[in-house]
């Protein structure tokens, strides 16, 4: 069938208009302050569209601008010159490479769209973007490092030397861990390189043999911990992107590992050690000689479960584990007191989190090439061992019209214009080695997602806990995985299928057929009329056209943490996420902060009819109280519509059950899995937290993490001080920012600065 290159068009940018003359631009002073009150970055009159916030500014200017080397005025200095050299790298690489645009005029317009999109802020892309792309093209800058890319005109892949020429772009990794030596120090190294540029990591180190076993040369080896506690030292070592502290890393172990009882209690044991360490005296910091001291730190840990595992446990049935050599049974063990120790250590330390293997090879689109073994640190990138992953986010509140409606054809034209970006970035980037770098090209697998779910749903007046708040959840998570693989497949007719397509054509084509038959399952009675027909129709376009072109490919969608992201595109919440309080503190333009109640709560109480007199008093309530209980304007059947992950006694908090009925709701038209953590009250039990694993494994989630409130050893000393505390005011006990000072706010997995936008624990 004769190619067809992608048709690219006018949407948000007329023709022949500039998308930057689409908005107001002024001048901002960016001041971040430590907790001491002294100034941690400082720059005057930094350029950025009007209707960003001051934080946003703040993050773009102190996290992405360029600090060095660029010509004239020695760093970036503007949201323009930010958003400028990224677009211009991604098509510059789209034209060098061809296929993508019919002409140059097609190109052009695709820049246009795709800045549009991002100085409006409807999405924006990974990290790794950000610090790295186009510093070349731009400014010329270079960083002496060796990385391997694809040659467009070769046809292979090559060494680079210019880290920048070809720089990393994916956020998420996964990286095998062999059974020697020569390989887990191979690894070691390029971790470094990974958390150097900005990424995350994750392996499955399964394969290295247990203390219980017999190395090559005939001793016993030095088993699984003693190689994981070097690798944490390593990642503790390293700033993640030369600008935020702490590299971000999984560590994945099997269920039936000789070794994975010791790995379950790794960290809560190395958790209670610093905590030993700080009532002698040692400072309580994150940061501080306890941390540094213990080991594990540097991690987010999970066990890989089977199905075998989880009916073993449900018929209370013994469980082998088994030798990684010799593949003998090492010892057999109840698999309830398995189980035990998991939900225990979750209860104590929150670690570690659960991935279900069976569930997630069911979906994997390339089992003829390897089964799924790993993720990237926050679980929502799931794929073959070395390989990577760039992602976007699209950020839902943009798309909420001022009548309540929603703008589903600008949903779906920034969906495709942000996931040709991701593809053109593929062979646009280069990798910490030859084999990512070769699966990385043969497989092309991008992250898609999205952000702000629980404040969109707030905003319509709809309970996150509800079966409206979940179909409109699943009708959006079809409609963005959908557009991404029919785009996918209208880039495969352009350029042709991934490499691997062939080779894993019918298990592909079968999830594409799962997703779709996923879709009739979601409750259309409660969504908008109309939309029901057009999802519908659009996954027979992409079972129909993948039939016919292939996919370019083998995954397109994820739900990531959007930790910093999402600050700098404004979002109330982080990928799926609720709102974490109905109160916030606003950063302001002369420094300091103030703090208001949530923007989504006046338009969510304006939806459900409230009168401007009664939205300033419920406001004012909820300034004075840090709660709606208790104010005598909001009727009752409205509160559900406010709940939040955490909340002060008295205030409706939203169940476990919920945070995981809606990742169910979501899961079925993801090509990954989803970054999420299940918040517990502090009150929860560890049979609480087994169940709540039970129900993921039920309702077919990939992942899942749990949080117990002030569970962290370190938090009851970093308490935040209020300045106004209330009566039954429940104090929200944080991890404190390693860069500022600040507290922090978990969400998905990772402790994230609202202050200076640092993230602890994933990238």
């Amino acid at each position: 069938m004769k190619k067809k290159a992608l048709h690219s068009p006018s949407y948000f940018v007329p023709s022949g208009e500039n998308p930057e003359r689409m908005f107001a631009w002024k001048k901002y002073d960016c001041e971040i302050r430590n907790r001491k009150g002294e100034v941690f970055f400082s720059m005057k009159n930094v350029e950025a569209p009007a209707h960003w916030s001051q934080l946003a500014v703040d993050i773009a200017a102190s996290k992405y601008f360029r600090k060095l080397g660029v010509p004239k005025t020695g760093h970036e200095k503007s949201v323009r010159q930010l958003t400028e050299r990224v677009v211009k790298a991604v098509t510059a690489s789209a034209l060098s490479q061809g296929g993508y645009f019919a002409n140059k005029k097609d190109a052009e317009i695709f820049a246009k769209e795709l800045k549009y999109i991002l100085l409006s802020q409807r999405g924006a892309f990974n990290s790794p973007v950000w610090f790295n792309a186009g510093l070349w093209e731009s400014y010329k800058i270079k960083s002496p490092s060796e990385h391997f890319a694809w040659d467009e005109k070769k046809k292979t892949i090559i060494a680079t030397q210019n880290a920048y020429e070809r720089p990393q772009c994916s956020a998420c990794f996964i990286q095998s861990a062999d059974d020697s030596i020569e390989g887990i120090f191979e690894l070691a190294k390029t971790e470094a390189k990974l958390f150097k540029y900005g990424s995350g990591t994750g392996s499955n180190f399964s394969k290295i043999r247990s203390r219980f076993e017999m190395t090559g040369a005939g001793g016993m080896s030095s088993g699984l911990i003693s190689f994981l506690e070097v690798l944490d030292k390593g990642a503790g070592a390293i700033k993640s992107g030369g600008t935020t502290r702490r590299a971000a890393k999984m560590v994945v172990v099997d269920i039936d590992h000789p070794e994975v009882l010791d790995f379950i209690d790794w960290k809560m044991r190395e958790e209670q050690k610093a905590h030993m360490l700080i009532a002698a005296g040692l400072s309580s910091e994150f940061e501080g000689e306890a941390y540094r001291t213990v080991s594990g730190q540097n991690s987010n840990n999970s066990v890989r479960v089977t199905d075998a595992f989880m009916k073993a446990v449900d018929a209370r049935k013994d469980w082998k584990l088994i030798a990684r050599a010799s593949r003998k049974t090492i010892r057999t063990i109840p698999a309830a007191e398995v189980w035990k120790k998991i939900t225990h250590s979750a209860w104590v330390c929150a670690d570690p989190g659960v991935q279900f293997h069976s569930t997630i090879n069911k979906w994997h689109t390339c089992p003829n090439t390897d089964q799924i073994n790993s993720s990237n640190p926050c679980s929502e990138y799931m794929f073959l061992d070395d390989s990577a992953c760039n992602l976007s986010s699209i950020n839902l509140v943009k798309f909420l019209n001022e009548d309540g409606s929603y703008d589903f054809e600008s949903f779906i034209h920034t969906a495709r214009t942000l996931f040709v970006a991701q593809e053109v970035l593929v062979d646009y980037a280069s990798y910490p080695t030859e084999e990512i770098a070769r699966n990385s090209h043969d497989y092309r697998p991008l992250g898609l997602g999205f952000a702000n779910l629980g404040s969109l749903l707030m905003r319509k007046g709809i309970a996150y806990d509800s079966d409206e708040g979940r179909a409109w959840a699943g009708a959006l998570s079809a409609l963005l995985s959908g557009v991404a693989y029919l785009t996918s497949a209208e880039m495969a007719r352009a350029k042709g299928s991934f490499a691997g397509f062939k080779k894993n054509r019918a298990p592909m084509l079968k999830v594409m057929k799962m997703h779709a038959q996923a879709v009739g399952k979601i409750d259309w009675s409660l969504l908008p009329e109309g939309l029901e027909k057009a999802a519908k129709n659009l996954w027979k376009g992409v079972v129909y056209n993948g039939g016919q072109h292939g996919f370019r490919n083998a995954q397109a969608t994820v739900i990531a943490p959007t930790g910093t992201i999402g600050l700098l595109m404004d979002c109330d919440t982080t990928g799926i996420e609720p709102d974490f309080s109905l109160v916030k503190f606003k950063k302001l333009s002369g420094g300091g902060e103030i703090q208001i109640v949530n923007n989504a709560v006046s338009e969510a109480l304006r939806t459900l009819n409230y009168s401007p007199q009664e939205i300033t008093a419920i406001t004012k309530y909820i300034e004075e109280h840090n709660t709606l209980m208790g104010c005598e304007q909001i009727r009752n059947e409205d509160l559900p519509v406010f709940d939040c992950a955490t909340g002060v006694i008295g205030q409706r908090v939203l169940s476990a059950e919920s945070h995981v009925k809606m990742m169910a709701a979501v899961q079925p038209f993801i090509s990954g899995a989803i970054s999420k953590t299940v918040n517990l009250p502090n009150t929860a039990t560890e049979e609480e937290i087994g169940n709540i694993y039970f129900l993921a494994w039920k309702l077919g989630v990939k992942a899942v993490a749990v949080y117990r409130d002030g569970s962290k050893q370190s938090q009851p000393l970093n308490m935040r001080k209020t300045t106004k505390p209330q009566e039954g005011f429940v104090p929200n006990f944080t991890m404190k920012c390693p860069e500022c000072g600040s507290d922090t706010v978990l969400t998905s997995g990772c402790y994230r600065c609202p202050n200076c936008g640092t993230t602890v624990g994933c990238a």
